[in-house]
């Protein structure tokens, strides 16, 4: 079963900003880069939905994507430089960051997929964490932006080549109104631990409701500019089709997390004996989930199961026991976003299927598969036609 918190960790300590720096000269942020081991594209993919059973997720059970390699920092040497349209550059070192006012926020993190081009087909690589950190509008703050300031830039200290494509560093960025949000984190800890170099320590961005590539790891400067950035991660990856462009030409940033759901139990080879059955998952978004529906009839009808409010931007648990006569059903899960988005809302012609079990008379267990997705833009019926999994009650 789904493991609920009973409490969310939330705090913050007085301001000790005595001490603050100018700006160094450019570039010496970047002194603290001792490596980049190991080079090149890395990825952990996730386990299967049903192992999520804890609202937390544990670290070795969240997901790993590396573009160029992975950082070796040296602590002491680091520093953040928060420079361009400001009135009063500034530079913090570690020990400095740690003493400002900072919180923590539970955030579900999901990866987007391919940064070549959008993902055809649910991806999944998700996982719900606790991140601490300062929050990057009070960072902003110690610099007083100009108020021609539209965007903050964030630099990683990884370089390299990724699918072909040389970058001297990482760098994203986020409009003003975004990265002024009070969820948006400079953080140092993940789950109440240090970040480790996988994760971006020891600083990172945290940009919850966002996907992950917007979560700048081993982060080193922050530039704020009246424009987008024009390195590949903002221009060559991470792009989609705007929904909105009637030509399909024009394309938008990959930002907001758009409603998505899980299924996590029943798990595989589960026996369900009895007339009831209890379905859970998880479902997220970047704005609260208000409903997940779930149906045993091909999506003829759905039945509403109950969702929990959201804390923070965690993902919520979705639930519900039904009674069903002894036979065979296929089911399906589908969320709707406050805003009344479903899931997902930028392909209207697909629906998205989580879990899917295709039944057979007389068998006596659960037989789940969550690698199984419907593409977008792929019929129902030819789906179903092509499934062997098994859902039955005896």
């Amino acid at each position: 079963m789904l493991r609920n918190p009973s409490t969310y960790d939330s705090n913050t300590l007085p301001l000790e900003n005595d001490g603050l720096s100018s700006a160094p000269p450019d570039g010496d942020e970047r002194n603290s880069l001792v490596d980049v081991n190991p080079r090149g594209f890395y990825i952990r993919h996730p386990p299967k939905p049903h192992i999520l059973n804890d609202f937390i997720t544990p670290d070795d059970l969240l997901f790993h994507t590396i573009h160029m390699g992975a950082a070796v920092v040296d602590p002491v040497k680091w520093m953040l430089v928060v420079t361009g349209l400001v009135k009063r550059p500034v530079s913090l070192s570690l020990d400095q960051l740690k003493r400002l006012p900072h919180k923590s926020v539970t955030s579900f993190h999901e990866c987007y997929g391919s940064p070549l081009k959008p993902p055809t087909e649910a991806v999944w690589r998700i996982g719900n964490v606790v991140w601490t950190g300062v929050p990057l509008s009070y960072i902003l703050s110690l610099a007083s932006p100009l108020p021609e300031a539209r965007y903050v830039w964030s630099d990683g200290l990884d370089h390299g080549t990724f699918a072909g494509v040389s970058a001297d560093r990482y760098q994203k960025d986020l409009p003003m109104d975004k990265a002024q949000s009070p969820e948006v984190l400079v953080a140092y800890k993940m789950n109440g631990e240090p970040l480790t170099k996988e994760r971006g320590g020891p600083v990172r961005l945290v940009v919850p409701g966002w996907f992950g590539t917007n979560s700048t790891k081993w982060l080193c400067r922050l530039t704020l500019e009246d424009r987008r950035a024009e390195g590949p991660y903002t221009t060559t990856f991470y792009n989609e089709i705007d929904p909105g462009d009637s030509k399909g030409i024009k394309k938008r940033p990959v930002w907001n997390i758009e409603v998505n759901s899980i299924i996590v139990h029943p798990e595989p080879d589960a026996v369900l004996v009895g007339s009831t059955i209890a379905i859970e998952g998880w479902a997220w978004c970047f704005e609260p989930v208000k409903s997940v529906c779930i149906s045993f009839d091909e999506g003829e009808t759905w039945i509403a199961t109950e969702v929990e409010t959201r804390k923070d931007f965690s993902w919520q648990i979705w639930k519900i026991e039904w009674a069903l006569p002894s036979g065979s059903y296929s089911v399906m899960a589908r969320a709707e976003a406050t805003s009344g988005h479903m899931q997902p809302f930028k392909y209207a012609s697909a629906l998205s299927l989580n879990e899917l079990q295709k039944v057979a008379p007389n068998a006596n267990a659960t037989l789940l598969d969550p690698d199984l997705t419907l593409s977008y833009g792929t019929t129902l019926g030819s789906v179903l036609d092509s499934m062997a999994n098994h859902l039955v009650l005896v």
